[in-house]
């Protein structure tokens, strides 16, 4: 496994600090509008609360034991040769910030993560922060095409944000899984 992200520039400390108050202010503006969500996967704002803590816990200490599978990068390049990865994930990024991250950033980004990939992205989600489907999404479809590259929108089975249960995969056709 092998991350990438701009906050990896940062030391781990300063990481976790970071994240225990930014699940903090998730937690409150979730409390806020808790009828956009769908409480099947987590049960309580509690239960979500310990959920994201666990998971900076171990997201920190495991960069504290692995720090070479954290690599800082800033999108739209990648540190990576051609083919480097079978799979690639991006959650939680793209798309989502339709609004401050235009369409080019989002046709680079995309070529970039298609270079350092041999066979699948997966995006996740495809909706922006309202909730509603991408203004990117079908030029990025069309750039996929273009490229040479197959493409599905697929249902995840997760579902917390009311209405957000769709990934792009965006599989290579001579190397898909």
């Amino acid at each position: 496994m092998t991350a990438a992200d701009i906050a990896y520039s940062y030391p781990v400390q300063q990481l976790k600090n970071k994240g225990l108050l930014d699940v903090e202010h998730g937690i409150e503006n979730i409390q806020k509008v808790q009828q956009n969500y769908v409480w099947n996967y987590f049960k309580t704002v509690d239960e979500l609360r310990s959920s994201r803590m666990r998971a900076l816990t171990d997201c920190t200490d495991d960069m504290c034991v692995n720090s070479n599978r954290y690599l800082a990068a800033t999108l739209p390049q990648l540190p990576f040769q051609d083919n480097q990865f079978d799979i690639t994930l991006s959650a939680h990024f793209l798309f989502m910030y339709s609004d401050r991250l235009d369409l080019s950033f989002h046709q680079a980004t995309i070529r970039e993560l298609m270079r350092v990939t041999r066979k699948e992205i997966r995006v996740f989600p495809i909706v922006d922060l309202a909730s509603e489907r991408s203004a990117h999404l079908d030029s990025i479809i069309n750039l996929i095409e273009e490229a040479g590259w197959n493409y599905e929108i697929q249902n995840t089975g997760y579902e917390f944000q009311r209405n957000v249960k769709q990934l792009l995969r965006i599989y290579n056709k001579d190397n898909s899984i």
